[in-house]
């Protein structure tokens, strides 16, 4: 049975998603059992095997709808350097807003679960990918950057320096750091002088 948008249905399936999100930040994808979610949606096993098969298919549901939350849209400054900063402050926006042990949760339960790896790369870095393709594709077409540029080494670099922020060093995210990101790695891969 469909669950009406507002109605109990969805309301109940909101509850198990953001449950099942939780118990995923709390105790990793390993231990994440079906008698947890229930527990902590209120909710009997049934309703979610209902829905889902299983352990998996919630999760990859939950990262959907999870990463389904308003996508970044690729900033158009008219300024290379002013659209990396933007597309940094919309990411470091969106990873700030996000539980780090989820993040950490995910990155794990990845290596495990094929299926899983492929939701979360589609959702979540594909999106990011394509931020820096508009912002690179615009530069390209004003002439600021070879039409050849790799944007989508652009977009992993930058995601690997903010998660190693997030997840491992815990330094700061904030503007200073974002600008020199840009300036001291970005605009040089790019082969653009830094200002």
């Amino acid at each position: 049975m469909a669950a009406v948008p507002g109605g109990r249905g969805a309301t109940r399936e909101t509850a198990i998603l953001r449950a099942a999100l939780e118990l995923l930040a709390e105790s990793g994808y390993d231990q994440l059992t079906i008698d947890a979610v229930a527990a902590r949606a209120r909710c009997s096993k049934a309703t979610i095997y209902r829905r889902w098969p299983g352990k998996a298919a919630l999760v990859i549901t939950a990262v959907r709808r999870h990463a389904g939350q308003p996508a970044m849209a690729a900033p158009d400054t008219g300024s290379l350097r002013s659209d990396l900063l933007a597309a940094l402050r919309a990411m470091r926006s969106s990873l700030s807003g996000q539980d780090a042990a989820l993040i950490l949760g995910l990155l794990i339960a990845m290596h495990r679960d094929p299926e899983l790896a492929g939701v979360v790369r589609e959702q979540v870095l594909d999106a990011k990918r394509e931020v820096f393709g508009v912002v690179v594709a615009r530069a390209a077409a004003r002439g600021d950057v070879p039409a050849t540029t790799d944007a989508a080494l652009l977009a992993e670099v930058s995601s690997a320096v903010l998660f190693s922020r997030l997840l491992v060093t815990g330094e700061p995210l904030d503007d200073a750091f974002t600008q020199h990101l840009v300036d001291a790695i970005l605009l040089p891969a790019l082969g653009r002088p830094s200002p």
